[in-house]
């Protein structure tokens, strides 16, 4: 079995970066290789990962269980998979803390181990993996928050002075678009 513990600083502070966390299809996309295909109810989710071990590139497809603690901002994870090829398996546990002020301390702890023909591999390049697996998901996150900032800061459209709601809303009831000024159709408002 082989352990991680890790802390990465990620410049946000907690409750921000926890409402990012308490979403398992933003984290899976902000993890390198790994996609969310189902989600289930209990905090069980489904999805696979993709992961370079040395020269051999494996699919794992498998599920995840998740626990969170909201008031702690803490979650604890046991997830398990099997690659495409059906050879070796994986099977992990841990828990994701967020602690801080103005930035957020990170800590992930947990184990993991790989049977099969990886085995080899997941020994000696496992923990680096996970290392260069957080760094990246700090940065995506990160990436993320400043495009979400970016879409929240935008210039709204001022709705043109000769229409109020109760008309928007009718023409876009009735399939119909507002045009903008110069008569070309623009986005229907609401």
């Amino acid at each position: 079995m082989i352990s991680i513990r890790e802390q990465i600083a990620i410049a946000m502070p907690p409750e921000v970066l926890w409402a990012i966390l308490s979403d398992p299809a933003t984290v899976a996309s902000c993890i390198p290789g790994a996609l969310l295909t189902k989600s289930g109810e209990g905090g069980i989710y489904q999805g696979t990962m993709r992961v370079k071990f040395g020269p051999t590139v494996a699919l794992f497809r498998g599920e995840a269980k998740l626990a969170y603690d909201h008031p702690g901002r803490r979650c604890t994870i046991q997830g398990r998979g099997i690659d495409g090829r059906g050879a070796s398996r994986a099977n992990a546990s841990g828990t994701v803390e967020a602690t801080g002020d103005d930035t957020t301390l990170l800590k992930v702890t947990g184990n993991f181990n790989v049977t099969g023909p990886l085995e080899t591999f997941a020994n000696a390049g496992g923990v680096h993996l996970a290392r260069a697996l957080l760094a990246e998901f700090a940065e995506n996150v990160a990436k993320l928050v400043v495009e979400q900032a970016r879409g929240a800061t935008a210039a709204p459209r001022p709705d043109p002075p000769f229409r109020g709601r109760r008309e928007r809303e009718g023409l876009a009831a009735a399939g119909e678009r507002e045009t903008d000024s110069s008569g070309r159709p623009g986005a229907e408002r609401r």
